[in-house]
Parts: C-alpha cells; sequence; structure tokens
C-alpha cells in the first residue's frame, strides 16, 4: 500500500520527468532532482487504469502538469489542454468559456463528452445544457489520452479522453493563497490548505478554492464561478485507504456562447465587418446559472503483494438556468435583408443527476519468465436528466423576436417566448472488462476486453408542435484493444496497437427516433522515446480511426442528422525537452485528415467543418540562475492553426491564424518575500483578431482577443 505522502512524493518526481520547467528557484536543486527522475509514476493513468510508465504505454499520450497550467495561466481546462499534439480546443473560439470543448483527432461535434475526472466518466448529457466544468486550480494533472478507449471506460468517443486528476490530501503541510486581476475586468482569488489531520500520521485533509469574475470581451456579458473542493484521505488500516472527494461550484454568470454569420466574420457584409465584440442577444433575457455537487470516494485495499483491489464512486448533481437571444440559424445558406440580423430564443431549465461506479481488482504475478498485471473491473453508469425548454418560436418555427443590425445594435426590443419541449432522458450502462499486460524480457503485450449493457430511454413532447414521443434503446456492445510494444534499453520504444469505442446517446433524430450508436475502429502505430538520465520525452505517432453511424446535430432543425461513416488519419509529433539545465521546451505538430466516407447528405469526401488540417505550438521557458535576474523565468509560446472548412460543401474556408501567448515570473525571495511569487500572463499577445471556426456559413465563431493577468502567489 502506497502511503499518500510518499505517492505525492513520487508523482512529484514523476512530474519533473516529464521536462516541464521546475519551480521558480529550484534550478539549484536540479542535481538532486537529476538523481530521483528515475522513479515512475505510483498511480493509476488513464490509458490503463494501472500503474504503467508512460513509455511502456503502447497508446499516444500527452501529459499537463499543475505547472504547466499555473506557468500557462490556464483558466479553463480547454486552454490547459491547447498545446498537446492532436487536440483542437477553438471550434467554439471565445464563446466557450462555460464548458470545455476539446476536440481530439477530428472527433467530434460533442466534444464535452470526451472528459473523465479521477478515473470516473463525467456523466455530462450531450444535446443538453447539463454540462459540469472544472476549474483547473482544482487539478493536480490532466492527461489527453488519444484514440478510443471503450474497451476500460465504456461509451467514450473515438478520438480519446481527457483524464483530470484531482488536487490530494498531503502528510506534509502545505498552503498557498493566489490573487490575480486583469484585462477584460479579470478578478480571483484561491486558497490550497493541505496537512495531517492531528499527529496520528493515518488522516490528511486538503481544501481547494477559488472565486474568479471578469467582464468579458463582449458588452452586457459577464463571468462568474465560486468553486471549492474539500477532501479527505484516511489510512483505515495499513493495506486501506480511503479517499473522500468533493467539488462544488457555482456559475451565477456564465459568459458569451452566441455565434454570427460568415458574411460580415470572414468576408465583409456590404463593406463593413461584425466587430468582434458584438453582442447580437438582448442584456434583459441573457442568463445563465448552473450549480453542480460532486461526492465520491476511492477505496483501495492490497490484500498482499499479488493482489489488491479498487472501488471508486461518485454522485453528481448539476442543475442548469439558461436563457439567450442569438442569431437566428435558419438563415444558412442565406442573405441577410439589408443589414438586419435575424435572431430568436431559447431557454432551458435542467437537472441532472448521475452516479458512476468502478470496481476493480489488479493482480500483479509472474508465470515463468513473463510478468502479468491482470486488471478485471465491473462498472456500472446511470444519468437521468429532466429538460424543459422554452423557445422564441413560433409553430411552423419563424422567429417570434426582431432582427438586428450589428453595425448600430438598439437593444430592448423583444418577442415572444413560448413553450418548446418537454424531456425526461435516462441513459444506464454496465460493463464488465479485463486487462493482461505481459512484460516478457523487453516486450510489452497489453489485450484488453470488455461487454457492455446499455439502455437508453428519452420520454419527450414538443409543446410547440403537439409532437411527442417515448423512445428506447437497448444495445449491447464488445469492445477490444490489443497493443504491443518494445522497450529498448536506450529508452526508446516502437508500438502498434488497435482499440475500439462506442458511444450511444439519449439524443432524437429529424424522425424523432433514438440516433444509432457510433462506432470506432483505431490503428496506430508510434515511437517513444525517453533518454535515459534525462528528464526529456519525445514521441511520434500515425493513426487511423473510422467511425460508423455519425450523426451532426443540425441548428436548424433542432434535431440530430445521421451523416454516415467519417475516416481521420494522422500524424502527431509531440516532443519536451531540456535544451540547458534552466532552459526548457515542449513543441507538438499535428496533421490531421478528415473525410465523409459515406453521407445521406451528398458530401462524401469532403472534410467536416471546424477540423484544422494542420496544427503546431512551442513554448518555452527559460529560469535565469544568476544575478542581476535570479530568480526571474520567461516563457513564450506560438499556437498555429491551418485552414478548416465552414461549409459542408468545402466552398469556404477559415483562414489560418498564429496566437503568441508570453508568461514571466519572479521569485520575491531575495527581495525579503520568502514564499511569494509574481507572475504575468499574456494571451494572443498581439491581439490578433480571427475567426476560431465556423460550423456553417451562419454559424462563425469569433476568438478570444488579447487577456493579461497579473497574479500573486503566496506559498507557506
Amino acid at each position: 500500500m502506497v502511503h499518500p505522502s510518499r505517492l505525492s512524493v513520487a508523482v512529484a518526481v514523476a512530474v519533473a520527468g516529464t521536462g516541464s520547467a521546475l519551480p521558480i528557484g529550484a534550478q539549484e536543486n536540479q542535481a538532486d532532482i537529476g538523481v530521483l527522475q528515475t522513479l515512475e509514476i505510483t498511480a493509476p493513468q488513464g490509458a490503463t487504469k494501472t500503474e504503467t510508465p508512460f513509455v511502456e504505454t503502447p497508446q499516444s499520450i500527452s501529459t499537463i502538469t499543475r505547472e504547466q497550467m499555473e506557468e500557462q495561466g490556464s483558466q479553463s481546462v480547454q486552454e490547459a489542454t491547447r498545446y498537446s499534439a492532436g487536440v483542437f480546443t477553438n471550434q467554439y473560439g471565445a464563446t466557450a468559456s462555460r464548458y470545455d470543448a476539446i476536440k481530439l483527432r477530428g472527433f467530434g461535434s460533442d466534444s464535452t463528452d470526451n472528459q473523465y475526472l479521477d478515473g470516473l466518466k463525467v456523466l455530462n448529457d450531450k444535446g443538453t445544457y447539463s454540462i459540469m466544468q472544472v476549474d483547473p486550480y482544482l487539478l493536480e494533472s490532466i492527461e489527453v489520452v488519444k484514440g478510443p478507449s471503450s474497451v476500460l471506460y465504456g461509451r467514450s468517443a473515438p478520438g480519446g479522453l481527457v483524464a483530470m486528476t484531482s488536487k490530494r490530501p498531503t502528510f506534509t503541510p502545505q498552503y498557498q493563497v493566489q490573487a490575480s486581476v486583469g484585462t477584460q475586468g479579470h478578478r480571483s482569488l484561491g486558497f490550497d490548505f493541505s496537512n495531517e489531520v492531528g499527529d496520528s500520521g493515518r488522516a490528511a485533509y486538503r481544501l481547494v478554492g477559488r472565486v474568479k469574475q471578469s467582464d468579458t470581451q463582449w458588452d452586457y456579458v459577464e463571468e462568474e464561478s465560486y468553486s471549492l473542493a474539500p477532501s479527505l484521505t484516511v489510512d483505515l488500516t495499513d493495506s486501506t485507504t480511503l479517499t473522500l472527494l468533493s467539488q462544488f461550484r457555482k456559475d451565477p454568470e456564465g459568459g458569451y456562447y452566441g455565434s454570427l454569420p460568415a458574411e460580415g466574420t470572414l468576408e465583409p457584409r456590404n463593406g463593413r465587418t461584425i466587430p468582434n465584440d458584438f453582442f447580437e442577444g438582448e442584456p434583459s433575457l441573457e442568463e445563465f446559472d448552473r450549480e453542480q455537487m460532486m461526492l465520491g470516494y476511492q477505496l483501495e485495499h492490497r490484500f498482499n503483494d499479488t493482489w489488491s483491489a479498487r472501488q471508486n464512486l461518485r454522485y453528481m448533481d448539476i442543475d442548469t438556468q439558461y436563457g439567450q437571444v442569438y442569431a437566428e440559424p435558419n438563415l444558412m445558406g442565406q442573405s441577410w435583408e439589408g443589414n438586419e440580423l435575424e435572431r430568436t430564443y431559447f431557454g432551458a431549465d435542467e437537472s441532472l443527476d448521475s452516479l458512476a461506479v468502478d470496481n476493480q481488482l489488479v493482480a500483479d504475478f509472474g508465470v515463468g519468465e513473463s510478468q502479468h498485471k491482470v486488471l478485471v473491473g465491473l462498472d456500472y453508469q446511470h444519468v437521468d436528466t429532466e429538460a424543459y425548454w422554452t423557445a422564441g418560436y413560433n409553430p411552423d418555427y419563424s422567429s417570434t423576436f426582431p432582427s438586428i443590425n450589428p453595425f448600430d445594435p438598439q437593444y430592448g426590443n423583444t418577442g415572444d417566448i413560448n413553450p418548446f419541449q418537454d424531456n425526461d432522458r435516462q441513459l444506464e450502462q454496465t460493463g464488465i472488462y479485463i486487462q493482461d499486460q505481459v512484460a516478457l524480457d523487453q516486450w510489452r503485450l497489453t489485450l484488453s476486453g470488455r461487454h457492455d449493457w446499455v439502455d437508453v430511454a428519452n420520454e419527450y413532447e414538443t409543446l410547440l408542435t403537439g409532437v411527442s414521443g417515448d423512445e428506447e434503446l437497448d444495445e449491447s456492445k464488445f469492445s477490444g484493444r490489443a497493443g504491443l510494444l518494445y522497450l529498448f534499453d536506450n529508452g526508446m520504444a516502437p508500438y502498434i496497437s488497435y482499440s475500439e469505442s462506442f458511444n450511444p446517446s439519449s439524443n432524437v433524430g429529424e424522425d424523432g427516433d433514438l440516433i444509432e450508436p457510433t462506432e470506432g475502429r483505431q490503428y496506430e502505430a508510434g515511437l517513444k522515446y525517453e533518454p535515459t538520465g534525462t528528464r526529456d520525452r519525445y514521441s511520434a505517432s500515425v493513426f487511423r480511426i473510422d467511425q460508423d453511424n455519425v450523426a451532426n446535430y443540425i441548428r436548424d432543425i433542432n434535431a440530430y442528422r445521421p451523416v454516415g461513416s467519417t475516416r481521420s488519419e494522422g500524424v502527431e509529433l509531440e516532443a519536451t525537452t531540456w535544451l540547458t539545465r534552466g532552459w526548457s521546451a515542449m513543441a507538438s505538430y499535428t496533421y490531421t485528415d478528415v473525410t465523409v466516407e459515406e453521407s445521406s447528405a451528398g458530401n462524401e469526401g469532403k472534410t467536416p467543418v471546424a477540423t484544422p488540417q494542420h496544427m503546431a505550438s512551442i513554448w518555452s521557458s527559460y529560469a535565469f540562475a544568476s544575478e542581476p535576474l535570479q530568480g526571474l523565468d520567461a516563457a513564450l509560446g506560438l499556437r498555429y492553426i491551418g485552414e478548416s472548412w465552414a461549409n459542408e460543401a468545402n466552398t469556404l474556408e477559415v483562414p489560418d491564424y498564429t496566437l503568441v501567448d508570453a508568461n514571466l515570473r519572479y521569485d520575491l525571495t531575495s527581495m525579503g518575500m520568502e514564499g511569494v511569487t509574481a507572475s504575468l500572463n499574456a494571451k494572443n499577445l498581439f491581439d490578433k483578431e480571427y475567426v476560431g471556426s465556423c460550423y456553417s456559413e451562419s454559424v462563425c465563431y469569433y476568438g478570444a482577443e488579447r487577456s493579461v493577468e497579473a497574479k500573486v502567489t503566496y506559498d507557506f
């Protein structure tokens, strides 16, 4: 059994081995850290659910550390992942502050459905506004696992998953207070306290919280959130540990979540471009109020040197009230009338309850010359969503709301809000799985299999038209995975793998029936390299993913429409390296070629919208080690996003763009303020105006303008 205090040390050392910048002031101790760098992570990772080193995992993985999130000033999980290969986070531009929409390997439009927290799926309900969000200040690390992972987690997207790990109690005292101010009226205050409970050495607590407020780049719209995460770890016996985990969050204001037509953003309308801070809604009707709660535990017991058992459980509750006047999507393919932009309204009152539990039995033993790590699991998920929607539609779906001139906006004109739809949606999944990780000499073989039983029900009544339905779907599915890797003595490890995914949904199509579950298959080959005696890490992978039964949400019919099959093929390169003792860099390149293979919409051979083919990034940090700049760290980042298509016909293109980020940090110890660090973060340093992506000629999203944040952190 690994004691939590020793676990924290092991994880911290392993993090140092990823090549991320050391904490300020730590450069004097780099030689000592280098001695410890051969220690391995002792916590289960997202790709295997077992204690497996990065270089021995036959799957592409990117890790974002606590230090990286701080250095880059990440205000959301979405922001924290955008320097990773294979990740596209700008599909909704700057508007996605209330949701973490993360697209992996070209998939997918419901990209809030690929997130996991502390080993359990975050049970959002895609197709509704009941979507949870975690403040990254509450997290210790984020792991991006590329490719299908249904064999361990059941229903999941084929592009991969984002596995978040919460901050845990430590048996050594640590206390932190953090305050920041910035542009767009940003201000925040956070705290992170952890210590042993009493002096028994058996229990430790942690209390993390943050308050954030901002005016945003749009008029009449604000962001406001309150997050709190208490946790407690207790060693019940020398072999049994229980960790209680909880998170509470309230968002009285959710920022901006609108879009604008391509005419006026990508290209001028009557010779004019809509400003990137234009608000097309109505201040009196703008509403987003979300309350979320998560309660759970992780229980681990080690029977002996061979057998151990774990149980992870989490209950989650989300209540959301939403209302917004937005640009009318029925304009798809049509022209404006003069300079008047048509609008409508949509509102929601939703409540989601969910339960997830994962039971695992792990055996670590030898057979002849081979070593086996066998994982057997049984998990269960249940999601129940009640959603009442209102809309600014007439029964013929024409809008009841007046239009607005974006070049001379006048507010205060509203229309009728009518009952739209009443929904009761349920999804239940039970799965059993087994995995065997075999080590024979320098070979590493992973074989996994899983069978799932899924029940989906959606009882709805469209109050606007009187149409109702009570749809059910019973589905069972087998998923498999196989991977083979060879670990050379010099730290180089080539691998090949095959994996599968499936993803049922409680959404209905335009015919009123539940849409079919998607199914995915991936073939991947890659090379990982961790040079011995260094903290460097390199990886390269090539992959092909085929997905069937694809369905996209069509805003102008308020329903999902089957598309057919898509294929994603690509190359991902990622490197984290120390160029000198105080100079580190991480870089990535992504090539993703996504093609519609079969389609009921007649767009075979086309590339889906909001899917850039090329992306690249680099983040480099330098820690000054000598006077007069000792204690100063400087970092610079570049993010390149290539062209993408703005319509399904692939006739209108979103231009590429390059963004510059920067960071300065200074340890004030030399000025007599021990434990105090001051930092300055800038994102989109040169204030480039750009369109992040488009989902049609009527739905385009502006990117975020320049933001600057000054932060002071006190550790004591």
